[in-house]
């Protein structure tokens, strides 16, 4: 195995690292590292690579990164330090030559739809202050703070729908959907079923209301009343249902009433699902869907409202703020006493907006608007922002430490990534980055490959030195996807899917949504298809949201086919409000008996969540404990091995694990129960013991580990062998869902998928499946794709990763750009015939990836275009 260290260094005593420009690391040993030594260059790009789970992570994020925060906080006073979160004191010995950093990681959670491109890379703050210091007021209005020109903040948030832009209400239409029936037959749908809605009716009756003619045929008033009333009168029931049971004193609610209870104090997430279902959802009345108030929207700049300004895409709003900042320096003088749009703070404003806003053009997001809802955004978006964000703040000699800059982004949004971290370098700075994309590593200065494999199989820095020199260590898995020409591997002729005939075709006319208009698609049957497309291009629309909701309505419950199940469904944010959908003819749907949407969404919003519970694996394990002559002796069932609930679990720490520790003016910290020690469990729980363990020690294995000690549970071992067929094996069965990645959590999703009976005809929709996953691993979840597919399942991902593209039966690539230049099929087929196509943006990829040369002419009609003639 070739010593991480670079090897000129090695043969005199170490000179100062500010001298030598090296951060010498010794001794770490965070999480898997095993008592690391390493140098890194300083004012380099530096590339760590390795399987997911190896300690890549740990080395640039939980140690270099960590260690050079944990230095920041000790020369910030003492009283501010408890105002600042402030992360853990990284295991190692030294850390010498290292300069200050910066972290970008990937974002964890559910973004807020209060969170806009403008707040994310801040360029908000500063439309707010030029409405404020320099927009044109109405004659006689007080000048506004900046927090009035915000919906986010008390002082600009509509009165009505507090800032969201969305208002939910209830119409007559919504709660009563067909008029025809009486009361007695449910014509008011939005009320409760069972004994809640008879009460109701019963109470109406006593009222005096009719409730056997048709609702149609009521007086509007009485419509009204019974609808929208705020009343709430008591009467004396007699049942009439039940003769003989006793009046009692019944309480009358509006429908309109029920419906905004149950979604003001239900607990019961399928209650207000149910009557969410019975309101309808539009742009806030008052303030026209912008969250703002009256007063707010009265200012202009440029002759539009800061509504309109952030509603326009950045390549306009560069044009609408362009000529205040060209305005002559001469008149400074006369403009430092006027007031508007030509004073020097209009100018001075307007300047610093257009560089910042620049950068984003220069990235290729001069699509995106300043208003545009982050839940909408693409993961590459999102990186991107964020790296345009640090790029402007112009900072010099720092390090940054980026978490897969390329994750999210097609290879042609990738290059001008590339120009960027270059900038940042020549800026003065390093860039430290923890990345799979080969492209980006090829480009780094210098690489430190981390393994050889994950978990407790890896923490060994196999290579540190210039990327040429990895071709050396056999070692590494790295090596064979950097160095394709050494793999000595020849095209596989026979790999899965190269004969494949698509089963059907599901075809959708007419689609419009977001940047999809008119759009007609067409997904073959049976095989595995590849939705690619420049970030923005309309790929997540069409797949995540287009295909999934006209497959899921086929499959209703009350509709035709089987009850759709979707392994990672997540529900749309409050305030969100979904872009309408219109879809013409679709044909196919007979062909499809189930829906499976795997996203990224994490599994769990809480550490109590993690990938034993969510997986149901951990019931098994509960039963097997439960199931030893010990446990039944005593007479503990399953319930007294999790440590959700009282009786097993350790009552000190509520099951935690860990209780918090105040330290005053040192940073706030958690440190292990100090009665079960970090167990969770109580003394007795632990006593039962299965296979020499007891249960607390379970969840400190890593699912390769648990494969041989629950080799004997079916059910267990079902779980856990999905969970390492798609990559998983280094993860620990208690991982708590807050620390996995949306990669992660989109493989435990599709792990939890693969475990159940499997059975044919089911359409699996997944959104870049391959995020933040070594190609090694890649490798691993393309054959259980592939294994779906065999079974006589239908499987579409959209995907970024070349060689996932190349390895599918059909592609459909859209463009050719992002936003309103996207939306567009570019070219559909076989990838081979994808390849060929002049006017992809995705083509001179895929045909590098393929190992063609691209062609200057549209391909030739391919086998699947036939198949679809004849079918």
């Amino acid at each position: 195995m070739q010593n991480a260290k670079h090897t000129d260094d090695l043969q005199d005593p170490a000179p100062s690292p500010a001298a030598d420009g090296f951060v010498r690391v010794r001794g770490a040993r965070e999480n898997n590292l095993r008592n690391v030594d390493v140098d890194v260059p300083r004012d380099a790009i530096v590339a760590f690579t390795g399987v997911s789970g190896s300690g890549k992570s740990s080395l640039a994020f939980g140690t270099i990164y960590a260690e050079a925060q944990r230095r920041y906080f000790e020369s910030v006073a003492p009283y501010a330090r408890r105002l600042i979160q402030q992360g853990h004191n990284p295991k190692v010995e030294l850390i010498s030559g290292l300069p200050p950093a910066v972290a970008l990681q990937q974002r964890r959670g559910v973004p807020s739809s209060r969170s806009t491109v403008g707040t994310v890379t801040t360029l908000s703050n500063s439309v707010r202050m030029l409405f404020s210091r320099a927009g044109t007021y109405p004659e006689g209005s007080p000048q506004l703070d900046s927090d009035a020109f915000s919906p986010n903040t008390a002082a600009g948030a509509c009165r009505e729908c507090h800032g969201l832009g969305v208002a939910h209400t209830v119409t007559e239409a919504s709660l009563v959907p067909d008029p025809s029936l009486s009361i007695r037959e449910g014509a008011i749908a939005a009320w409760p079923g069972a004994w809640q809605g008879k009460n109701l009716r019963d109470i109406l009756t006593h009222l005096g209301y009719d409730v056997d003619i048709p609702w149609r045929k009521l007086p509007k008033k009485h419509r009204d009343w019974i609808l929208f009333t705020e009343e709430q009168p008591v009467v004396e029931v007699t049942p009439q249902r039940d003769r003989v049971a006793k009046p009692y004193k019944g309480r009358f609610w509006s429908a309109r009433s029920y419906v905004l209870h149950t979604l003001a104090d239900s607990q019961s997430a399928s209650m207000r699902e149910r009557v969410l279902a019975y309101m309808e959802s539009g742009p806030c009345p008052l303030c026209g869907g912008s969250g703002l108030r009256p007063e707010a929207l009265a200012v202009t700049f440029a002759g539009r409202t800061i509504a309109e300004l952030n509603a326009v895409p950045l390549t306009e709003l560069a044009g609408i703020i362009r000529p205040t900042t060209e305005l002559a320096s001469a008149g400074t003088a006369s403009r430092k006493q006027s007031s508007g749009e030509t004073n020097e703070v209009a100018v001075a404003i307007t300047r610093d907006l257009l560089q910042r806003v620049t950068v984003l053009l220069d990235l290729g997001l001069g699509y995106l608007a300043l208003g545009r809802s982050t839940p909408t955004l693409s993961p590459g978006e999102m990186q991107r922002l964020r790296i345009a964000t640090q790029l402007r703040s112009g900072l010099f000699g720092v390090v940054y430490v980026l978490d897969e800059p390329s994750a999210g982004l097609h290879p042609a949004d990738a290059e001008p990534l590339l120009e960027v971290l270059e900038q940042l370098k020549s800026s003065g700075n390093s860039v430290f980055v923890v990345e799979h994309n080969m492209d980006v590593v090829r480009h780094a200065d210098w690489l430190v490959d981390v393994g050889p494999r994950a978990g407790e199989g890896g923490g060994e820095v196999l290579y540190s030195g210039p990327v040429d020199g990895l071709a050396g260590v056999e070692d590494s898995v790295t090596r064979p996807y950097l160095f394709p020409d050494l793999s000595g591997q020849e095209a596989d002729d026979d790999a899965p899917g190269r004969d494949r005939e698509p089963a059907g075709w599901l075809e959708l006319r007419d689609i419009s949504r977001h940047n999809l208009q008119g759009l007609d698609a067409e997904f073959p049957l049976g095989v595995l298809t590849a939705v690619t497309g420049v970030s923005g291009s309309g790929k997540s629309t069409l797949v995540s949201q287009v295909l999934a909701e006209v497959a899921g309505g086929w499959l209703r419950p009350d509709g035709p086919g089987a009850v759709s199940t979707g392994a990672a469904d997540g529900g749309v944010d409050e305030g969100e409000l979904s872009a309408p959908l219109s879809v013409g003819p679709v044909s196919g749907l007979e062909h499809i008996d189930r829906l499976v949407k795997v996203d990224q969404k994490p599994i769990g919003r809480t550490p109590r969540s993690n990938l034993a519970t969510y997986t149901g694996l951990f019931d098994a394990v509960r039963k097997v404990f439960a199931a030893t002559d010990e446990a039944k002796a005593r007479g503990y069932g399953a319930g007294r091995f999790s440590f959700n609930v009282a009786g097993g679990r350790c009552e000190t720490c509520q099951g935690e694990g860990f209780v918090a520790v105040e330290l005053l003016f040192l940073p706030g910290s958690y440190g292990p129960c100090p009665e079960c020690g970090g167990s969770r469990y109580n003394p007795e729980t632990l006593e039962v013991e299965y296979h020499g363990q007891n249960v607390a020690q379970v969840p400190a294995m890593t699912v390769d580990a648990a494969s041989e000690f629950l080799a004997d549970v079916p059910a267990a071992a079902r779980s856990l062998t999905s969970l390492r067929d798609v990559g998983l094996g280094y993860l620990r069965l208690g991982q708590p869902a807050t620390e996995l990645s949306g990669g992660e959590a989109q493989r435990i999703k599709l792990a939890t998928e693969l475990q159940r009976a499997q059975r044919g005809h089911t359409l699996y929709l997944l959104d870049e499946p391959t995020t933040g996953l070594h190609p090694a691993d890649v490798q691993l979840l393309m054959a259980q794709l592939h294994g779906l597919v065999d079974a006589g399942n239908s499987v579409v991902v959209v995907e970024h990763d070349m060689a996932v593209v190349a390895g599918a039966d059909w592609v459909i690539d859209l463009g050719p750009s992002g936003g309103d230049k996207g939306g567009s099929i570019m070219a559909a087929g076989t990838p081979a015939a994808v390849a060929q196509s002049v006017e992809s943006r995705t083509a001179p990829y895929l045909a590098t990836a393929l190992g063609q040369e691209t062609a200057s002419q549209h391909p030739a009609r391919s086998r699947f275009d036939n198949a679809k003639a004849m079918s």
